[in-house]
């Protein structure tokens, strides 16, 4: 009897086509993430006309735009993400932007927005410029081996609720609620304090890498060494180490619609608080304290009544437009509590 030949997924057929620069049929929607540190004296000049063409293009999402560069996630059909991308390529500052891409049956965002910031990743001290100050980059091919070295101090860089539900073997979590509270964090941790005469070494890493990029930079400020960080993140990791050799653990939280991600990128099985756009925590949505898109058990104490009404009908006016077929994204697009965009 003949052997039936595999099926590949839909998501692991979009992988390979992805890995050989072929696009996917324009229904699919194209997620790219991308950042990239560089002087940008006429940053809110860019603002105008960058918004027109994504919104000429269709596509949607968020970019950041600051004097030290760019920050951003954007989603839309493959061709348009791809005009988008060569748009910015052709400005000779952002000619070697590198990016990372996914695919998606369903929209991950529902709006396009160009924003200008003090930051394109909010840290909040003066003077640091990974630019001139970034650690040392390290490949996803390079990090196991760099990790298991017993003198290396690995920190995730990212905030709490992200390390919650993933993260590498043996990695510090500083317990930070925001970025801005690392720098606080470095100067008191007992396990970056010198011994014998000398500062440790240490790895850093996040989700897309521009946290960890600025963090060694930060370190560098404060007198260490050897500081190394995963170059394009987690998510370049989890997309290019086969799960057999991995030292990642669980899922890794993203600042869009697939809210968490597996090895080669796979959406993961974690769902968002709509209300604090964070994910639910095992056994949240069975809480008193949980009510779809008003409340969980991490936010419900800090949202007064007023904003849970609000809150409610947001979600009945978002129910009400699903039943109808129509797109309502009011209930969608809660404030996210980052300034990374990157997935």
């Amino acid at each position: 009897m003949p052997r039936k030949k595999p099926i590949l997924s839909r998501h692991f057929f979009c992988q390979i086509l992805s890995r050989h620069n072929i696009d996917m049929p324009d229904h699919s929607f194209l997620t790219a993430a991308f950042y990239k540190f560089i002087d940008l004296p006429d940053y809110a000049q860019r603002k105008a006309p960058l918004l027109a063409f994504c919104e000429e293009r269709q596509v949607k999402g968020l970019i950041l735009l600051a004097r030290e560069g760019i920050n951003s996630t954007i989603a839309g059909t493959p061709s348009n993400v791809h005009a988008v991308l060569a748009y910015l390529r052709q400005d000779p500052l952002l000619a070697d932007l590198q990016h990372k891409e996914s695919y998606a049956d369903k929209a991950p965002f529902y709006r396009m927005k160009v924003r200008l910031k003090q930051e394109i990743v909010t840290m909040g001290i003066p003077g640091i410029c990974p630019t001139q100050m970034a650690g040392t980059y390290v490949q996803p091919a390079d990090w196991n081996a760099l990790i298991a070295d017993p003198e290396v101090v690995l920190i995730d860089t990212r905030n709490d609720y992200e390390v919650e539900i993933g993260s590498f073997r043996n990695a510090i979590n500083p317990h930070i609620k925001t970025f801005a509270e690392l720098p606080a964090w470095t100067e008191q941790a007992a396990q970056l304090q010198a011994t014998t005469g000398k500062k440790p070494k240490v790895a850093m890493f996040c989700t897309g890498g521009i946290r960890c990029e600025k963090s060694t930079a930060l370190l560098r400020a404060q007198g260490f060494d050897e500081v190394f960080h995963l170059e394009g993140g987690i998510l370049k990791y989890l997309e290019q180490i086969p799960p057999e050799q991995s030292l990642w653990q669980g899922e890794c939280f993203v600042f869009d619609e697939r809210v968490s991600v597996g090895h080669g990128l796979i959406p993961g099985a974690h769902h968002l608080c709509r209300a604090c756009r964070q994910p639910l925590e095992d056994g949240a949505q069975h809480s008193p304290l949980f009510e779809t898109g008003v409340s969980c058990p991490r936010c419900h104490a800090s949202t007064s009544a007023t904003q849970k009404n609000s809150a409610r009908e947001r979600q009945r006016q978002w129910e009400l437009a699903k039943t109808r077929q129509q797109t309502h994204i009011g209930a969608q697009l809660s404030k996210p509590r980052s300034n990374d965009p990157v997935p």
